[in-house]
């Protein structure tokens, strides 16, 4: 469970992810920089011996879709699945630290869902990504984004 600065909630992530019974540690990086990702790939390793699957989430999409169609072709034949999970407009602590705490809900009306996603719905889906019912699914974009 990667995080550029909110400790306290990769750690409560980590603590969902447990209680479902699977395995996580919050490790702290910029996905822009080489030497963080890096160390992000040592510490699973140093952690859990190797890496099954990995889910790509954050806001700069392009880079993102980039790097997961990268990263799906070049460790696919090594058995780990990678894919992308976009959401769109989800209702989270990011509107009301930017100043716009209803944001979420204002533009979520104008979805074809009439509104704004949930981090659960979002978790679910990567959840549905990491399980054996998605065991062929990699170099997927998937999005999150109730029709938007």
């Amino acid at each position: 469970m990667n995080y550029a600065q909110n400790l306290a909630a990769a750690q409560e992530t980590v603590a969902e992810v447990e209680r479902a019974g699977g395995r996580a540690l919050p490790i702290a990086g910029d996905v822009a920089s080489e030497a963080d990702v890096l160390a992000m790939f040592d510490a699973v390793q140093a952690q859990f011996g190797r890496l099954d699957a990995l889910v790509n989430n954050a806001g700069s999409k392009g880079a993102v879709d980039t790097l997961t169609l990268g990263l799906a072709k070049e460790l696919g034949p090594r058995g780990v699945r990678v894919n992308a999970v976009r959401p769109g407009l989800i209702d989270t602590e990011i509107h009301a630290s930017g100043g716009k705490p209803e944001r979420a809900a204002q533009l979520g009306a104008a979805t074809p869902l009439g509104r704004p996603g949930s981090a659960d719905e979002v978790a679910e889906t990567i959840v549905w990504l990491l399980s054996d019912a998605a065991s062929y699914v990699a170099g997927a974009l998937l999005d999150v984004s109730g029709g938007r």
